[in-house]
């Protein structure tokens, strides 16, 4: 009985220095690309990108169904991987989305860019786009930000484009660039635009559970 006493503070110890251990395993995973509190900021190196990063962080919170359909049925992404992205790692919607874009553009897998990102990532994805060969104003990045309009067009969310994209949609409602949304307004509210909403059959099932 008094060799059970003694023993206690020792199992006690180790127990603590077992949970201690795993609790470091955990938190060395891979980093969240962006957080998603008030602070993100995606850095692409074009304040329109960044307007529609943020409002894409917006749609795929709440209508999270179709927003893993587009990536994984337009951007070529494992339905898993994205999963993984947004829940496991932390990843915003913004940031999954940016990364497929770019593997898209780069014609490379999604899990490419990712690998990239969690390699080197301290000044934003504008820094990890050019280390990959995309610079802001070349004919790649023109391509990934006229990738966005046929994106919101499959989710049924207005989008207003920038005097870069004008050229290639003449008739969409345009305006320049920083937008309100630098003010954490919603950038599709232009001109008596309506109000964004889900799209498609996937979309009503978000909005039906309470997204």
């Amino acid at each position: 009985m008094n060799h059970a006493i003694k023993r206690q503070p020792f199992i006690k110890r180790y127990l603590f220095a077992l949970a201690a251990s795993a609790a470091a395993l955990i938190g060395a995973g891979p980093l969240p690309a962006q957080p998603a509190d008030g602070g993100w900021s995606p850095r692409s190196g074009d304040v329109w990108v960044d307007a529609w990063l943020g409002d894409i962080n917006r749609y795929g919170s709440r209508y999270r169904e179709p927003f893993v359909d587009e990536m994984v049925r337009y951007y070529g992404a494992p339905r898993e991987l994205v999963g993984d992205l947004l829940g496991n790692r932390g990843w915003t919607p913004g940031d999954v989305y940016y990364a497929c874009a770019l593997a898209q553009v780069l014609g490379r897998p999604c899990r490419y860019v990712v690998d990239e990102w969690n390699r080197d990532h301290a000044m934003g994805w504008g820094a990890v786009a050019e280390r990959l060969g995309i610079k802001p104003g070349s004919t790649e990045f023109h391509r990934l930000k006229r990738g966005f309009v046929p994106t919101y067009d499959r989710w049924g969310r207005p989008i207003t484009i920038d005097r870069e994209l004008r050229r290639d949609y003449p008739n969409r409602p345009y305006r320049d660039y920083p937008p309100a949304a630098a003010a954490g307004k919603d950038p599709g509210k232009h001109k008596g635009q309506p109000a964004a909403k889900p799209a498609g059959k996937s979309g009503k099932a978000a909005a039906k559970n309470g997204a």
